[in-house]
């Protein structure tokens, strides 16, 4: 144990709203750090684009032990943080981790004739989504922009998750015009 606790910041290259990281990462680390008595959350944040879009998350951690720092960045990786998400802290260079990668789907929200917004429903996208990555992915988090709306997979491959919702993106008239992006 040293004096003091060790100060890092966890920063998630994840789009994922406050409730989502929340959920998804910081309720199982507080709880983890807790009952190991390894230290505990102090602080979290979103960073936001100017038109409100979630470019990251961090989770602010007070450490007991240096020591323990590989145990949180194991769980952080069993509980799917995204390729470049790093561990920061004073005095040090910026330790990489991470295991998904991520992808954005931007539905475009003003663009289409009026009639594709009238008959289809981005419920029905959302649950397309969700059985045609199962087993490799999930649907983490969301987004509803000025223009678009945006859905964010992360899971074992950007190409996996493209290639599972290639037909969908192709076919279906909500996704006319949608943008797929890497995000992780």
């Amino acid at each position: 144990m040293t004096d003091s606790p060790l100060h890092i910041t966890v920063k998630l290259n994840a789009k994922l709203q406050p409730e989502h990281r929340h959920e998804l990462f910081e309720d199982p680390l507080d709880a983890l750090l807790e009952s190991a008595a390894l230290g505990q959350l102090t602080d979290g944040g979103t960073a936001l684009s100017d038109d409100g879009e979630v470019e990251y998350g961090d989770i602010e951690i007070a450490l007991n032990d240096a020591a323990s720092l590989p145990a949180v960045v194991e769980l952080l990786e069993q509980l799917g943080a995204p390729k470049g998400s790093l561990i920061q802290r004073a005095g040090e260079p910026d330790q990489a981790f991470g295991v998904t990668e991520g992808l954005a789907l931007y539905l475009n929200g003003t663009d289409l004739p009026d009639e594709v917004y009238e008959q289809c429903d981005s419920n029905y996208v959302f649950e397309q989504i969700v059985e045609r990555i199962d087993g490799v992915g999930e649907i983490c988090s969301w987004w509803q922009g000025p223009t678009e709306t945006a859905l964010y997979l992360y899971g074992v491959s950007f190409e996996t998750l493209r290639e599972r919702i290639a037909d969908l993106v192709a076919t279906y008239p909500l996704c006319q015009g949608a943008r797929v992006v890497k995000v992780a």
